[in-house]
Parts: structure tokens; sequence; C-alpha cells
């Protein structure tokens, strides 16, 4: 039986004291040669590429002649696009056989090709209050509903359904877990909204072998179920799955996907952001995460681009929304294919990431990825949401506040599966199986891209992306917990809820309903920093250049007003070009607006808050549990709290330096 969310928060908060031994142990008694997993590119017009070989085995025998080369043998895996494959080894690191293949002549590139997991909060004290009633949760799916004084982050997708419901025509692709067809809010492909899709997850080449990751008994094909995910002992102790534990499945792929297509108004459920947009399921994570490689690959085949050995999609996606992700910088293979499918036409929407406010993790700190980091719903950043100046805009992540006796006050309710391990029943998450992270606040933007569209089908990514920055609301300073700072930039220690500025958390609140009305007019101003870390005494640019306008039209006129100068700026000097400068006297807070005025006499405007700052002090303190406020507790609670957290974060860091890339978000 999965287990409860109280019953969950009381082992995270016990495992210090040696409960989660075993697992532990168990790992660390596995000792075996290391396993190498490297993608390589060939370089175009290679004779690897050139030669005349069998098509069937031309993988192979690159990988037979690669081996010889370096001296060491190597079994060949899938491909990634048209001159990528993977490749494996036994007694060699996957570093080490990178490097050597990298400096082939016939190579362009070589690098690991690491497993990714799926984003999903930790469950871990620090973001949840221990539960102690059942139920709910009674906001309902209260991200869904107009912002007010309580609900601050709500994205007001309720107002947006009024101008648009989505459109069939539309396809938002979900590269997760894969998907529950017999979810009566999702449905059948080609029933619903969801399309047939793809199965991405290839068999683990040798020396594992075997389709242990995929846990559907096959590699790549055209069924993209999720026959779920869970970590047993025997997993565990297989060597197998490095750096990961016994946990339950998640059908995470069915709860990201029915946050952008859940059928709505149908009397049952949930409602979904999309409506009625296609969600199109890519199984790109399986057992353990999953490999860049099958990830980029499912980035390239959602986008309509081909993947060596697989048909081409017949529904290529205008937004791709990945929640998920690992630590370290943006790979070639990730650039690769995310540069790839921005040029076909499609918004590649990822999650920003939960380790506590620190950097942005890959692939959402690659060069065109539209990075979402996760907001209360007072506005504040979520204590396990990441920051950082990668980050295009914020939106609801859920949150538990801490008040003693009742469920999770507001989750993201999620449709689900109620087995442990293999599928059960249908069911969707609520107080006592709260679903919060960054995994969630993505979908609410892809689905969002996708009522865009919806009204104006030729818009670019990059208009997509001025037209949700450009309308996003501006942060609150106000409404967190006593004592809440303003978030810094990430600088490797943890900070919980915080208030956000453009520099960490995006252009402001994902607002639904102004992202679909800028669509459908054709017009929508952006206001833009010369640069992400505005010093006093030092000058500071303000563009309106980069305001999203219909093609065919122009901006004729601008009209930039302060709205208020905060004590630290006293006028923005000229105010009707296309920028403004300004020199802030000292730290602090102003804010300004930009009217824009196009060649039909069209207008729109956009408000900025820009906070000038010191430059980033470490922050010692990890708490804010899940970002929640409120409620009274004790001090002998709060320090033997403390005491939990303390040990576990100790025990937290020993496993994220086994795992690198693989937390799970």
């Amino acid at each position: 039986m999965r287990t409860s969310w109280p019953a969950a928060v009381a082992l995270a908060l016990l495992a210090p004291l040696g409960l989660h031994s075993p697992p532990l142990q168990a790992q660390s008694t596995v000792v075996s040669a290391p396993n190498a997993r490297v993608i390589v590119k060939f370089k175009a017009g290679s004779a690897l590429l050139t030669e005349r070989v069998q098509a069937a085995s031309a993988g192979a025998e690159r990988a037979q002649l690669l081996g010889q080369r370096v001296g060491v043998a190597l079994n060949a895996g899938a491909a990634v696009g048209d001159r990528a494959q993977v490749l494996a080894a036994r007694g060699i690191s996957s570093g080490e056989l990178a490097r050597r293949l990298a400096a082939l002549p016939d190579v362009e590139y070589a690098e690991p090709d690491v497993r990714h997991r799926r984003t999903a909060v930790p469950n871990d004290p620090r973001y949840s209050t221990v539960l102690l009633a059942s139920g709910g949760p009674v906001a309902g799916q209260w991200y869904l509903k107009p912002s007010s004084s309580t609900l601050v982050s709500a994205i007001n997708a309720e107002t947006a359904w009024d101008t648009t419901t989505g459109s069939a025509a539309v396809v938002v692709a979900v590269l997760d877990t894969g998907i529950r067809f017999d979810h009566p809010d999702l449905g059948a492909a080609g029933v619903g909204n969801l399309l047939q899709g793809y199965d991405m997850v290839d068999a683990d080449p040798a020396p594992i072998n075997g389709f242990h990751t995929a846990n559907d008994g096959n590699g790549r094909d055209n069924d993209p179920s999720d026959p779920g995910d869970w970590i047993s002992p025997a997993d565990v102790s297989s060597g197998n799955f490095d750096g990961c534990f016994v946990e339950d499945s998640s059908w995470h792929g069915t709860q990201t996907a029915s946050l952008v297509g859940a059928l709505t108004d149908n009397g049952i459920g949930m409602a979904s952001v999309g409506r009625t947009v296609r969600v199109l399921p890519v199984r790109v994570l399986g057992k353990c995460g999953g490999y860049t490689s099958d990830i980029a690959a499912g980035i390239l085949w959602a986008a309509g681009l081909p993947v060596s050995g697989v048909p081409n999609n017949a529904n290529p996606a205008k937004v791709i929304n990945l929640s998920l992700g690992g630590s370290g910088s943006c790979s070639q293979t990730y650039q690769a294919a995310i540069t790839a499918a921005v040029n076909a036409g499609a918004v590649v929407v990822v999650s920003a990431g939960n380790s506590d406010g620190q950097a942005v993790s890959s692939p959402a700190n690659c060069t065109g990825a539209l990075a979402v980091t996760g907001l209360r719903h007072v506005g504040s950043k979520v204590g396990f949401a990441d920051v950082g100046p990668q980050v295009a805009i914020a939106a609801p992540g859920g949150n538990c506040v801490d008040t003693s006796g009742v469920t999770c006050l507001y989750p993201i309710m999620t449709a689900t599966n109620a087995g442990s391990t293999t599928p059960a029943g249908s069911s969707y998450t609520d107080g006592n199986n709260p679903a919060v992270g960054t995994s969630f606040s993505a979908p609410m933007v892809a689905a969002t891209a996708g009522l865009m569209l919806s009204v104006r089908p030729g818009m670019t990514p990059a208009e997509v992306r001025a037209a949700l920055q450009g309308s996003a609301r501006v942060f609150p300073v106000t409404g967190g917990d006593p004592g809440t700072a303003t978030c810094h930039a990430p600088n490797g220690a943890s900070q919980a809820e915080c208030y956000c500025t453009t520099s960490t958390c995006g252009a402001g609140m994902l607002d639904t309903n102004g992202a679909v009305l800028a669509a459908q007019r054709g017009l929508q101003a952006l206001i833009t920093q010369s640069t992400s870390t505005p010093r006093a005494g030092q000058a500071l640019t303000l563009s309106a250049a980069s305001s999203y306008v219909l093609g065919g039209r122009t901006i004729s006129s601008y009209q930039w007003t302060l709205v208020d100068g905060g004590g630290i700026v006293t006028s923005l000097g000229t105010t009707t070009g296309s920028t403004v400068t300004v020199t802030p006297s000292t730290t602090g807070r102003f804010r300004v607006s930009v009217t824009v005025t196009d060649s039909t006499g069209a207008q729109s405007t956009s408000a900025q808050a820009v906070t000038v700052d010191t430059p980033a002090l470490i922050n010692g303190g990890g708490g804010g549990g899940d970002g929640g406020g409120g409620g009274g507790l004790g001090l002998l609670w709060l320090a033997g709290l403390a005491t939990a957290v303390v040990a576990l974060q100790l025990q937290r860091n020993r496993i994220c330096s086994m795992k690198e890339s693989r937390r799970r978000r």
C-alpha cells in the first residue's frame, strides 16, 4: 500500500536515526566494475557515416571500429538524431570513455549519457507538515482561479476560458514517465485529448543488457503506457540502478499530462489548463529516471524531427513540456535537441528544479528553454523551487501551510494511479497525497502556451515567450511568513521561501488570461533589463524593444512611467523612446511601466518591479519546510525538527553526491 502523507513525513524525520539504513547498507555492499554509457556525435562527412554499411548493423559496426581505436570493447545503443548514437562499455567510467572518443578525428563531441529523473519534491520535513486529518484540499484547484488577495499566484485560467478553451489543432507534448490511458479523466488515445505518442525509453545496452530502465519488456515502440517506475530492494541490490533507492511508482507522466489536458466540464474529476488541446505523451523516463539520449531523442521526435530507427511523428508538437532534470550545465546533446526543436517552431517548457533555491538545473538552463520556477499561493517563491537568471516565468508549485490538524491546504491536484508498483485503480492526488513541485508549475505554462497558439496559431517560440513574460504579473513583496527575505542569486546554499525578483524567478507570475489576450490582439509590451543584477550607483537600461507585435505591424510609440521610485529613483529622463536609463541611488525596489502603441493604434502596457540588491550573501538557513506559513509550533518541537532536518540534510548530501545529475525534483 502507498505510504500515507503523514507517515511518509514521519519516516523522513526518522531516516537519520536509522530506519532507512537497510537500503543504504544494501547499496554500499554492491561492488562492481564501472559501466560507461556515452553519447557520441560524428562529424558531418565522417567516414563512419559515409561508408557503405548495412543500415541494420551500422551502429554495431561503428561501435566495433571505435572500440578498436580507443582500446575498449564498445556496445552500440540507440540513435540520437541523424549523426549521434549511444555507446556503452564495462570497466571504464563514462567520463573517461567520453574523453577518449572525443579525441578521435571522426567525432564532433562525446559526453556521458547520464540519467535524469522526474521532477518531484522530496518527501522531506522542509517541504511539508505532518498532517493529522484526511481529505481535501478545501481550496480545490485554487491555482486555476482568478488571482485574489488570498490566492495571489493563481493563474486566472478561468477567465482565459471565456476567450478560448483550446483547439484540437494544437499539440502539447508531455515528455515524462508515460501515461495511463485507462484514467477516466484522460481517456484512450484518439477518444479524448490524448494522442498515441511514443515510448522512447530504449533497452539498456551491454553490459547491463535488458529492459531494466524501460520496465516494459521492450525498447522503443509506439506504446507510451506507464508500467510503473517503482524501485524494489532487489533493484537496489542489483547494481543496475546506481543512486536510486526503494520507492513506489510515481505515475508522474499521468500527473503532468492531466494539468495540460485532462477532460474538462465532463462531470468528473478535475479541470485542466488547456481543456481541449491535444496531449502527445512521449515516454522518456522509466525506473530510476531516464537518460539524456532518450530524452533528447524524445524532444526531437516530439517536434516532428527525424530520429533514426523511429517512425516520424504524425502530430508534431507546438509545445513540449519537460518536468524533469538533473544537476550541472546544459549538455551539448540537450542544447542541440532544444535548439532544433525551437527552430522547428516548438516552445520548449522545462521545470527549473527543486533543490531548495539553488541553481537552475539541466535542461532548464539550456539556451532556448523556457524555464519555470514555483510559487506559493501568496506569490512568494516556494521553498523547494530553484532560481536564477535562466528562469523565464513563475507559476504555482503547490505548498502546505503549517497548520496542525489539517491536510495540505494548497497542493496541485492531478490525475494519478493508486498502484504502489504496477497499475491499479485510477485516482487523484489530494491533501493527504499532495502533488507539489516545479514539475507541476511547468505544465501550467505549457498549457497556457497551448491556449495562446489556439487563438494565434502562427506565433513563433520567441513571440510566445515575449507575450508570456510581458503579460506576467509583478511579484509581491508582502504576504509571506514573517521575516521572509528577498530571493538572491544561487550561491550553493539553500534558500527557502523568499520574495521573487526578475533576476531570480523570471519576468513575473503567470497570467494565463493576460497571455491569451496578448496573443489574441497581437501585441504585448515587454520590459527587459540590461543586467540581471542591478547595483546601486550603476546605470541600468530598461528596454521595451523586444515587445511582441504581430507580423506586418510595427510599434509606433512608447510611453514610460515611473510608478513608484521607492526612494531610490526620482526620474526616468526621456520617457518616449524604446529605452530609459536610470541610476538607483541605493538598494531597494522601484517600479516602472511602459505602454506601447502599434501601427494600427492598438496599445499594450507592461509593468515591472526592479530590485536593486547587494551582492548575494551565503544563507546558512535551509528551513522553511514547503514554504508554508502560519501555525503555532512549540520551541521544543522546533528544536527537535531542526535537529532532524540537519541530520537528514547530511544524509541527503551523501546521497546526492552519488546521484550526481539524477536528483529527483
